[in-house]
């Protein structure tokens, strides 16, 4: 088993095992998908699956700026040439769908409002790309949110079920449910930022995972449990996510819940070298195997892919000792749009301007050219 054999992902088709990861690229001024997105997607599509940056379901659920949506007819039909055209090529490519509940901005929100979330706590140290005092876009502290009620929760719920609908109509093979990255789901399961009394609270493990299990639910019924992935971030800190005792127990019953969902993954982000900053990096590899074991023991045939930091050895020894199913590749993407025939024959790796990651035009974005020998 290598890299480059296909693989099938619930009823998708992968020409290989190379997942290109969700990034945030801030390329959309209307928050619409572009013929320039179109063509950065498609000149990266002999990558296994695609998983599309961070789309937002409503205008609620938007943090940043110049993110393609979909959550209108015209972002839907965006998307719509973007997946023609990755597909034209032979490639699959499922929409990551994004609600960063409090990492958002008033600048940003209908009418001015707080941003939602499980909490009023606001996250400290945080920013959102957001219009600063001067009206000019830029990185400012998030705003105070406000906790939604327990009715308001299954509108949001309800944003994600019709998100997921608005993505197969806009032709993508299937969504990533994102729950990572101290983002609104992730709200909810840290016990340490959900402070809520009602039945989504913190008082009991089932009810901080009721909400992440409703939207899969909510997804599943609506496009297929086989199209739907989720992303996990287990030891992240991001955006002010503390370290809890329970995470293990935690993320060993979300992946217990998604096997019995039976859907088509599970994405995990590796922040283990950031929780474990201090110690060495075999301590650290050490704590990731066991973390992947964990996962592929509750997953069962539901498949795991990996992002972080990805090598092709290191992603060829991980898949050999059956940790993972499938490696995410992200920043290398950036740089290298023929990043899977680099891999395949050696060929070396173009180093990305981290100055072009967001916003601006087409420099940075679609104008890498693919190896030269």
């Amino acid at each position: 088993m290598t890299l480059f054999n296909e693989f099938k992902l619930g009823e998708t088709h992968l020409s290989n095992r190379i997942v290109m990861a969700p990034m945030t690229r801030s390329r959309a001024p209307d928050d619409i998908a572009t013929d320039q997105i179109a063509l950065h997607y498609t000149q990266r599509a002999t990558a296994g699956l695609i998983v599309s940056e961070g789309t937002p379901i409503s205008r609620e659920g938007q943090g940043y700026l110049f993110n393609p949506g979909i959550y209108t007819p015209e972002q839907i039909q965006g998307w719509k040439r973007v997946t023609d055209s990755v597909r034209s090529v032979g490639g699959r490519m499922f929409a990551q769908l994004w609600h960063v509940g409090r990492v958002s901005h008033t600048s940003i929100q209908t009418d001015g409002k707080a941003p939602v979330s499980a909490t009023s706590k606001a996250a400290q140290g945080a920013v959102a790309f957001a219009y600063g005092e001067n009206g000019e876009p830029g990185f400012v502290p998030t705003s105070v949110p406000r906790p939604l009620t327990t009715e308001e929760v299954a509108r949001v719920v309800e944003d994600f079920a019709q998100a997921a609908q608005n993505a197969v109509d806009a032709g993508f093979d299937g969504v990533e449910i994102h729950g990572a990255n101290g983002y609104l789901l992730e709200q909810f399961l840290n016990p340490l930022v959900n402070d809520r009394s009602d039945r989504y609270g913190a008082s009991t493990l089932q009810d901080r995972l009721r909400f992440v299990f409703e939207v899969v639910d909510a997804a599943c019924a609506s496009i297929g449990a086989d199209r739907v992935g989720i992303r996990i971030s287990p030891y992240g800190q991001l955006f002010d996510m503390p370290i809890y005792p329970q995470i293990d127990e935690t993320y060993a019953a979300l992946c217990a819940g998604m096997r019995q969902r039976g859907i088509a993954y599970v994405h995990v982000m590796d922040q283990t070298h950031f929780f474990m900053a201090g110690e060495s990096s075999a301590a650290q590899e050490q704590a990731l195997r066991a973390l992947l074991e964990q996962c592929k023991a509750e997953l069962g045939d539901t498949a795991l892919i990996l992002a972080g930091d990805m090598t092709r050895e290191r992603a060829e020894e991980l898949l050999e000792a059956n940790l993972i199913d499938l490696a995410a590749f992200g920043q290398p993407f950036i740089g290298n749009p023929d990043l899977v025939a680099r891999l395949k024959n050696g060929w070396p790796l173009t180093v990305p301007n981290r100055e072009t990651y967001y916003g601006g035009d087409g420099q940075g974005y679609i104008d890498y050219p693919p190896y030269r020998a």
